[in-house]
C-alpha cells in the first residue's frame, strides 16, 4: 500500500499556484521577466526534489515501477523516486496474523464439525509477492481455508480431536508449498476452536462416563482383592498367637457399637473354648 499522495496532482497544483503568483507579480512589475522565469524554475525544481522524497519505516521495503515497469525494490530510510515517472509501493516484511473463519466441516466418519483458525505468515520476496498476485493477504486467507477442509475431510473425529497439532503442521505444510512461489512463507497454522454438534456431545460425555466407571470398578476390584489377601495373611498371623483371635473379636465388637452402655458382651476365657475343642476331640476319637 502506498501511503503518499499523487505526485501529479501535487505537481499540477504547485504550477497552478506558481504561474498564478507569477503573473500577479509580473503585472504589478514587482520582478522583471528573467528573475520571474528563474524564479519559477527553482521553485518547480524544489518542489520536483521534495515530492520525489519518500520515508520507508525499517519493517518495510518499497516496490519502485518505472513507467508501470518493475526497476528495483527500495530498502528502509529515506529514498527518492523520480515524480510522475516512478512510483512505489510499499510492502510490509513483518509477521501478519489472519483468522479463518469458522468451516463447516464434514470428517470422514460424517460427524459435521465446525474448525476456525488462525494463520501466521510473512513476507520473504517483497517484488514477487507484489508483482505476481493481486493481494497476498487474502490468497494466503482463501487457500488455507481450502486447505483445512481438504485436510479434516480425510480424518476421522477421534483423530481431529487428539491430533490437533499434526493436523495443523499438516494444513501449514500444504498451504507452504502453495505460498513459497508468491513470496510468503506461512510460519504456523493453527486451529483454534472444534465446535461438534449437541448430539454429539452427550455421547461423548456418556461415553467418558462409562470409561471412568469402567476404571472405578477395576481399582475397586483390585483393592479388594489386595484387601483380601492381607486379611488372609493377618488371619493367619493371628490364629498362630495364643488369645490372638479372641482380642482381634473384642476389638472389632468395640468399634461395632459406639454406644458401650447398650452392649452386653458375655466374655469367656480362652482356655475354655480350648478345653470344649479337646473335649470334643476326644469324643470322636472314642466314637470311632
Amino acid at each position: 500500500m502506498n501511503r503518499s499522495s499523487n505526485p501529479v496532482s501535487t505537481l499540477v497544483s504547485v504550477l497552478i499556484y506558481t504561474g498564478i503568483l507569477a503573473y500577479v507579480l509580473y503585472v504589478s512589475g514587482v520582478v522583471s521577466g528573467v528573475s520571474l522565469v528563474l524564479g519559477v524554475i527553482v521553485i518547480f525544481a524544489l518542489v520536483l526534489l521534495f515530492s520525489g522524497l519518500r520515508i520507508i519505516d525499517q519493517f518495510e521495503k518499497g516496490i519502485v515501477l518505472t513507467l508501470g515497469k518493475y526497476t528495483g525494490t527500495k530498502d528502509p530510510g529515506l529514498n527518492w523516486i523520480m515524480p510522475i515517472v516512478q512510483t512505489m509501493q510499499l510492502v510490509d516484511m513483518r509477521v501478519t496474523t489472519v483468522d479463518i473463519p469458522q468451516q463447516e466441516v464434514i470428517t470422514k466418519d460424517n460427524v459435521p464439525v465446525g474448525i476456525n483458525a488462525v494463520v501466521y505468515f510473512q513476507v520473504e520476496q517483497a517484488d514477487t509477492a507484489v508483482l505476481k498476485i493481486q493481494n497476498y493477504s487474502l490468497a494466503v486467507s482463501q487457500y488455507a481455508q481450502a486447505a483445512l477442509r481438504d485436510v479434516i475431510g480425510g480424518v476421522e473425529l477421534d483423530s481431529l480431536l487428539s491430533e490437533r497439532d499434526k493436523l495443523s503442521k499438516d494444513i501449514k505444510d500444504t498451504v507452504d508449498l502453495a505460498t513459497k512461489a508468491w513470496g510468503v512463507d506461512v510460519s504456523d497454522i493453527k486451529i483454534q476452536d472444534i465446535e461438534l454438534p449437541a448430539d454429539m456431545k452427550r455421547i461423548m460425555a456418556k461415553q467418558a462416563e462409562s470409561e471412568r466407571e469402567r476404571r472405578a470398578t477395576i481399582i475397586r476390584s483390585e483393592g479388594e482383592f489386595a484387601a483380601a489377601d492381607k486379611l488372609a495373611q493377618a488371619a493367619e498371623r493371628l490364629s498362630q498367637v495364643p488369645g490372638g483371635l479372641a482380642m482381634r473379636t473384642l476389638a472389632t465388637i468395640e468399634k461395632i457399637n459406639p454406644d458401650p452402655s447398650k452392649t452386653v458382651i458375655f466374655a469367656l476365657p480362652v482356655e475354655f473354648m480350648e478345653g470344649v475343642k479337646a473335649m470334643g476331640d476326644y469324643m470322636k476319637d472314642k466314637v470311632k
